[in-house]
């Protein structure tokens, strides 16, 4: 007799909205290859540093930062309430994205007991060598704070998937499908595999992304529950733009879907900003790479007149918790934004009587 899976344990992998003892983050060294040398890196070090600011009122944050002129900078430009929440780690990461390559956090509500699982991690399919020393990352977060580690055996990144909490997940025919991610598996077992380790009963597949995002497709630019049945889902408004077809497709997918116990989804729709080009080059700009903190959501903003309109969505989404807008135009250079950037690590849940 096999042993019982995780799931069948009681594990489940909580929403985002759910409690959160921590934050983790993967500061941006300069020998990482994310951000372009020079000006550019040193523009992107002040949105990180608001980054800071904005999670540690909130939680605590954990952050990777080996170098020490990383850390004598962010050191320097920190006050001390907000350093008094802030845990720099020895874990060294060869770039900053710490939502595909930290650990996966699942809860036990009945044992009151979070635990780590670790997932391969091949760069977005192979696609920049240099960061494979990042799937190291995920057992060392899990030893930095004694928890249980199981490993997945599956490549996956965090920003592949969003689940609602309670049993049902959202992701990408064009990611989890890739060859480039696992070959060796079909839909229907990449599905048990999500079941097995994080308690998802039930797979939402949409099929593509944005334009610009080289990671192929991850849901964390496109759709994102904000309670168990209610999803935000971008849209692009302009039928010339090359976004439009694969949104509209995803939008429709959705519009046909339930939940895990059968609940048809409330869908709501957010604008995409005006194109973000730099140096010829369409950058995956979405407000729907927002993330959730206890008690703020960080959104990324582009000086776009959009703006407005997404910050106005998010506040009626989440009306206990501060929208925290921040300028992401240099940020998105790294092809990804606050939700990329970031992995919550679950609040233990009091033992059930």
């Amino acid at each position: 007799m096999s042993e019982p899976t995780l799931a069948e344990q009681g594990w489940r992998m909580p929403a985002e909205w759910e409690p959160h003892a921590a934050t983790w983050m993967s500061w941006p060294s300069r020998k990482d290859t994310s951000f372009p040398e020079g000006d550019h890196h040193d523009r992107v070090l002040p949105i990180f540093l608001e980054m800071i600011r904005a999670i540690t009122s909130s939680e605590r944050l954990y952050l990777n930062c080996t170098d020490p002129a990383d850390r004598a900078y962010v050191e320097a430009n920190l006050d001390a309430e907000t350093k008094r929440n802030l845990v720099i780690t020895d874990i060294p990461s060869v770039y900053p994205w710490c939502r595909d390559h930290g650990a996966i956090f699942i809860v036990n509500d009945e044992l009151g007991q979070v635990a780590a699982t670790s997932w391969k991690y091949n760069a977005w399919g192979g696609k920049y060598p240099e960061a494979f020393p990042d799937n190291d990352i995920s057992t060392a977060m899990a030893r930095l704070l004694g928890l249980p580690e199981y490993d997945a055996g599956l490549v996956l990144e965090g920003g592949s998937i969003d689940g609602n909490g309670c049993g049902t997940v959202l992701t990408t025919e064009s990611c989890l499908l890739n060859p480039n991610r696992n070959p060796h598996l079909n839909r229907s077992q990449i599905e048990q595999h999500l079941n097995d380790f994080l308690g998802f009963e039930k797979v939402l597949w949409l099929h593509d992304g944005i334009v610009g995002d080289d990671t192929d497709g991850h849901i964390d630019d496109i759709t994102r529950f904000i309670n168990p049945e209610t999803v935000l889902t971008v849209i692009e408004e302009d039928e010339s733009d090359v976004n439009y077809r694969p949104l509209e497709e995803n939008y429709q997918r959705l519009c046909g879907m339930t939940t895990e116990d059968g609940s048809p989804l409330n869908v709501i729709t957010l604008p995409m900003p005006s194109p973000v080009i730099m140096d010829g080059e369409r950058l995956p700009a979405s407000y729907a790479n927002f993330y959730i903190a206890n008690t703020v959501v960080l959104l990324p903003v582009f000086d776009d007149p959009r703006d407005h309109e997404a910050i106005a969505i998010l506040k009626e989404a989440f009306p206990d918790r501060q929208i925290v807008p921040i300028n992401s135009r240099e940020l998105v250079w790294g092809l990804g934004s606050f939700h990329c950037l970031t992995q919550q690590v679950p609040a233990a849940r009091p033992r059930v009587s």
